[in-house]
């Protein structure tokens, strides 16, 4: 397949400080997920990039701090302008960067602009604490701080880094933190383009850093002593080794991990519009490599077999392959071991009963050189088996029906995931009895939005911890000082 673009990729470099460098603790040879094809060299931070990154954001973290909020909430508000300006370049950067299809980039890089334009309006109005005060003889006058940590490092995620950054980046700046960001070596581009744009906006030098690297890179960041707070957005096994890292030193962290979210489809609900959202946020959202998307499809019996034709004859509609043409829904997955690991899940899931009503191999002829797997549907699946249990990270939807409202409730409360929940039903009653009992972070009904920047976002369990989004996402970078005045 050829994937032609007169779009010019950036130099990846390290962005520590005022300096752009060029050399690191190694290279990372890039893989268009599209061709298969090497379309970069990106520096890989050693130890002593990361060490010199934390100590420039440490020295301007006193300049930050100390910059009136109205300022902060100016620069912040440029930014979020400068970004959706640049709105093509970012487009084209993320096909180049993981293969994002066209048609859903668009719309990612307009949720990270709202994402800094939120955060941006939240900096100069958020209180700075609240009186404490007690009256009376030996009684005292007391008040709460906000402070900011100080250095926040950001490990951002693959799959989305532009989304990964307007959820950590704008919020940690706007309350006066300063940020070394290590974006993944997979995706480096975009994390290029912000760095400038963070730059034109005003933002004084060393208030933000990038340093692309693996892990060598984000244990020195995890690990560094003038590193104050971790935001990470990954897997839950990396989390394991950041949070056994933080626990060292008591760093609190918050974790962004992955969901094996539940998606109730009640008999009572528009069934057609539940059919079409249901499919495409499966596969139409970055080819089902999310986090928080309903890849696990529960049906009620009465509508059970006509519902999963429905289903599985949207996803074969889909056109998955080149992803700069307009009406691709489904780009590639991001390399060779990705499609490895979600073909072993598929047949994995056949073997252990399911049953295939689409896709289920990897596409051939003209996409062959490149990283890509079809809509793929499995029906019937044991909600005790793998592909029930564990998240695939691809463009896989497994399927199970169920009897009764409570038979659903148990059914999507049986992993160990905690990140969203989706419901679909007609009885305003049924909908506010569902959402409570999901044991989710966050829960949508017929067909809301999910991850928007006014509400907090994060999970539970094997999902993570802390939020981001809204006022929440906000108070996870400060911490509160207790302080009084006696009489003496």
């Amino acid at each position: 397949m050829t994937v032609s673009t007169d779009f010019v990729l950036p130099p990846v470099t390290l962005r520590i400080g005022s300096e752009a460098r060029s050399t690191g603790g190694g290279t990372h040879t890039h893989i268009n997920p599209a061709t298969g094809e090497a379309q970069a060299q990106v520096p890989l931070a050693s130890a002593a990039d990361i060490d010199d990154a934390v100590n420039a954001a440490h020295a301007a973290f006193a300049v930050w701090r100390a910059t009136p909020a109205g300022t902060r909430a100016k620069a912040l508000l440029k930014l979020a302008q400068l970004v959706e300006d640049r709105t093509e370049d970012f487009v084209n950067l993320a096909i180049a960067d993981n293969g994002i299809a066209r048609s859903n980039a668009y719309p990612t890089v307009s949720a990270a602009v709202e994402w800094i334009r939120y955060y941006g309006g939240w900096a100069d109005k958020l209180p700075l604490g609240r009186i404490t005060s007690v009256a009376g003889a030996g009684g005292s006058f007391g008040h709460t701080l906000r402070q900011p940590y100080g250095v926040i490092g950001a490990i951002i995620t693959w799959n989305a880094p532009l989304m990964s950054l307007a959820m950590k980046v704008p919020a940690a700046l706007a309350a006066g933190n300063t940020v070394v960001v290590k974006p993944s070596e997979l995706t480096p581009f975009t994390s290029m383009l912000f760095a400038d744009l963070v730059t034109e906006a005003g933002i004084p030098e060393g208030v933000f850093n990038v340093v692309p690297g693996g892990a060598e890179a984000g244990s020195a960041l995890v690990e560094h002593r003038l590193v104050k707070k971790v935001t990470f957005t990954g897997g839950p096994e990396t989390a394991r080794k950041i949070t056994a890292a933080c626990a060292q030193t008591f760093k609190p962290v918050i974790l962004e991990l992955g969901g094996k979210s539940a998606n109730l489809i009640f008999a009572d609900a528009d069934l057609q519009a539940a059919a079409m959202h249901s499919t495409f946020l499966a596969f139409g959202i970055m080819s089902g490599q999310a986090c928080a998307l309903p890849t696990r499809l529960l049906v009620q019996d009465s509508i059970y077999d006509s519902f999963v034709a429905t289903i599985g004859a949207i996803a074969a509609s889909f056109k998955t392959g080149n992803p700069q043409e307009p009406d691709t829904i489904c780009g590639p997955v991001i390399n060779e071991a990705a499609i490895e690991r979600i073909h072993s899940m598929v047949t994995k899931a056949q073997e252990d009963g399911a049953r295939l009503v689409t896709g289920g191999q990897r596409l051939a002829e003209d996409l062959a050189d490149g990283f890509f797997y079809p809509p793929t549907v499995l029906a019937d699946v044991d909600p005790a088996s793998e592909l029930a249990q564990k998240e695939v990270f691809g463009p896989v939807l497994a399927i199970t029906r169920f009897s009764d409202e409570a038979e659903a409730i148990a059914l999507a409360n049986s992993t160990d995931y905690g990140l969203s929940g989706y419901v679909w039903t007609g009885d305003a009653r049924r909908a506010v009895r569902v959402t409570e009992a999901l044991e989710t972070g966050e829960v949508t009904v017929n067909g809301a939005p999910n991850a928007v920047a006014e509400r907090p976002f994060g999970g539970i369990g094997h999902s993570g911890m802390g939020n981001e989004g809204g006022l929440e996402g906000l108070e996870e970078f400060f911490w509160t000082k207790s302080v009084a005045y006696g009489n003496g």
